[in-house]
């Protein structure tokens, strides 16, 4: 019987791609590979690429070169998001033997033959209006939790985000498949899912193929409520035009979802987001988190915030920074705009220079270490649950409350994995919150 090879995943970006990069590690396992770490020596590497983040391709380049130290005859496979934007300039790459884009990705197995090196790399990447069916994925790496991706996608036309150009239209998995892959989360004794998309308030579109909304994202939360074995769903990241009050009320009194939101912002300006063509203006931020701060007020809220845009003045910055400063959340994620192909905001006029970027980038990411830290405070006192992880880190185990408190206790392998009833103490020099245990076990 011949050897079977071996395959190494690195995944770029969001935790979409990681439900994904999981999904075809599985696929190929059925294919007769077996999985290794990405620091151990393969046959073939497979990069789940991203194309939001700043300095994709330098990344990109950075990880092939890495593979390729660790075995200079490994067959190398690009896929994802920047394969689908720019699939020559990766094929370029020096080492770089298959690229395939939004269609393929899943099926790299029927692509990959006896694993020797081509000289260019070849490229399979379909347009982009035919990436229109949808393919169901969930990650299984980390212990503790799964990401379970529901839906893929967007139909919004936001002028700075290449998104849709790289996974096309809003789709989603059918109601059905997702309780099944919830189920199957569940039986492997992992005990959080976080629902994962692209755009998953906008769930239900396109579940039979078509614009059909047969099921909404309030019907999602609903049913995954009643899934057995699931001790906790987490919402990754929701547009504020479509967290329904509904689905804020189903949260604060479910016994699986738990009080934690991420919301994208991107500016505090109504002038800037019209600019961004988001659908929606400040007002109906504000509306979101005191609706959610109302019926839960120990929610945890994130928010993602965009500094730099073209036309953003000081003045619009600041209206950003002061909105932010005073609502009542929790932590920010910052990102400074960077341009990109093929979108509306790369040709327009009002430039910020890159320095004035990092400067207000600077500004907010000290307002989210100040927002979190006041948030932890008002959380001090307080009976929760947390959920530790597996690792030790210098002595000791870390683990998230329901309302994503980053908590610390001493190493204890047998915390590994499990939900523990704790009273939050106070905060250590690093920043996490110490506890001490109200119970044996949950």
């Amino acid at each position: 019987m011949s050897e079977r090879k071996k395959v190494a995943f690195y995944t770029l970006g969001c935790k979409l791609n990681f439900s994904e990069t999981s999904t075809i590690a599985r696929n190929l396992q059925d294919e007769g590979f077996d999985r290794v770490d990405f620091e151990e020596v393969a046959d073939m590497y497979v990069i789940n690429t991203c194309s939001v983040t700043e300095n994709a391709d330098k990344q990109f380049k950075q990880v092939v070169r890495k593979a390729m130290k660790l075995n200079d005859k490994a067959f190398v496979a690009a896929v994802g998001c920047y394969a689908q934007l720019k699939p020559e300039e990766l094929a370029s790459v020096d080492g770089v033997d298959l690229v395939l884009g939004a269609t393929e990705k899943f099926k790299l197995a029927d692509y990959v033959n006896d694993l020797s090196k081509n000289d260019f790399g070849e490229v399979h990447s379909c347009e982009i209006a035919e990436a229109d069916f949808y393919v169901g994925s969930y990650s299984i790496g980390d212990r503790t939790r799964a990401f379970l991706k529901v839906q893929d996608g967007c139909d919004y036309k936001c002028t700075y985000c290449t998104i849709p150009l790289a996974r096309g239209i809003s789709r989603s998995d059918a109601l059905e498949n997702v309780l099944q892959n919830a189920k199957e989360i569940s039986e492997q004794n992992i005990k959080e899912i976080v629902l994962t998309g692209v755009n998953i308030g906008d769930y239900g579109k396109g579940e039979f193929g078509n614009k059909k909304h047969e099921h909404t994202f309030l019907d999602l939360v609903q049913a995954l409520d009643q899934v057995e074995g699931i001790e906790r769903l987490r919402i990754s990241s929701i547009e504020p035009n479509l967290l329904k009050n509904e689905t804020i009320d189903f949260v604060s009194k479910s016994q699986t979802f738990v009080p934690h939101f991420h919301i994208p912002l991107q500016s505090g300006s109504n002038a800037i987001l019209k600019l961004m063509k988001r659908r929606y203006l400040r007002e109906v931020y504000t509306d979101r988190v005191s609706q959610i701060k109302e019926v839960m007020p120990h929610a945890c809220i994130g928010v993602d915030v965009i500094v730099g845009f073209p036309g953003e003045t000081e003045e619009h910055f600041l209206e950003t920074y002061h909105f932010l400063n005073e609502m009542d959340i929790s932590y920010l994620h910052v990102f400074t705009y960077s341009e990109r192909d093929n979108t509306e905001a790369a040709a327009m006029e009002g430039v910020v220079p890159a320095n004035m970027r990092a400067k207000r980038s600077k500004m907010l990411r000290g307002l989210s270490v100040k927002k979190r830290r006041a948030f932890y405070e008002s959380q001090l006192g307080t009976e929760r649950t947390v959920l530790f992880e597996t690792e030790n880190k210098e002595g000791y185990i870390h683990g998230f409350t329901e309302n994503y408190v980053k908590v610390k206790a001493p190493w204890n392998p047998e915390l590994a994995n499990t939900l523990h009833k704790i009273q939050l103490t106070h905060i250590d020099e690093d920043g996490s919150v110490r506890v001490q245990f109200v119970d044996a076990l949950v």
